[in-house]
């Protein structure tokens, strides 16, 4: 993929554009999209660009972050706060997030969704009412490593960041993330599988390729 110099008004604008003509693969109303990269990426604000750009041209989305579907920290810190097995594939509640948000947008599904299940700040189910998403309406899913999970996404987005850009924008309590990162490129390869890819090592000048 070659990249080009574009402002995050335009990519949500050509984001929002690609979404107005596709199709879900399994013949659903509902088009689901990705949203993949660290948090010091930042994919929940491109998201949200997005449903921004939607909502100018008439359609509804739902913006929903897996932070808002972790695991109680019983189960995240078990083998302790900085475990990377643990943060890698043990701290979201996938399981959830296939009952909750994928399953109410199959093909027969309600479109009934649930925005968040968990607050990790008092760590306590946030019992927030159903959000129905009218039928054409996207999902609109941010969060790290999307692409582990087999989630049927019809448009993907990698929000990427080099090494050292990574390691500047982690703040230090979470640098010892950067290693299940660097696992993460190395064993999936999400560039390689996202349908766009925006590098963000600027924050004020991304670039993007598409496929």
């Amino acid at each position: 993929m070659r990249l080009q110099a574009i402002t995050w008004e335009r990519l949500g604008d050509a984001l929002a554009e690609r979404l107005l003509d596709l199709t879900p693969a399994d013949g659903g109303p509902w088009p689901r999209v990705a949203f993949d990269g660290a948090p010091a990426a930042r994919p929940g604000e491109l998201a949200s660009r997005v449903a921004d750009a939607l909502r100018e041209r008439g359609l509804p989305s739902l913006t929903v972050g897996t932070a808002g579907f972790l695991r109680p920290a019983s189960l995240r810190y078990e083998f302790g706060r900085e475990d990377e097995e643990s943060y890698y594939s043990g701290w979201f509640d996938t399981k959830a997030l296939w009952r909750e948000v994928f399953g109410p947008l199959e093909p027969d599904g309600t479109g009934r969704v649930l925005p968040d299940l968990w607050n990790p700040a008092t760590d306590r189910a946030t019992r927030s009412p159903y959000v129905e998403l009218p039928r054409g309406g996207a999902l609109l899913l941010h969060g790290p490593f999307l692409f582990n999970h087999w989630f049927p996404f019809d448009l993907t987005v990698h929000v990427s960041l080099t090494p050292g850009a990574l390691r500047r924008r982690t703040p230090e309590a979470d640098r010892w993330t950067l290693p299940v990162f660097a696992r993460y490129e190395r064993e999936t390869g999400p560039a390689g599988h996202a349908d766009v890819v925006v590098r963000a090592d600027d924050p004020r000048h991304p670039a993007w390729a598409r496929r």
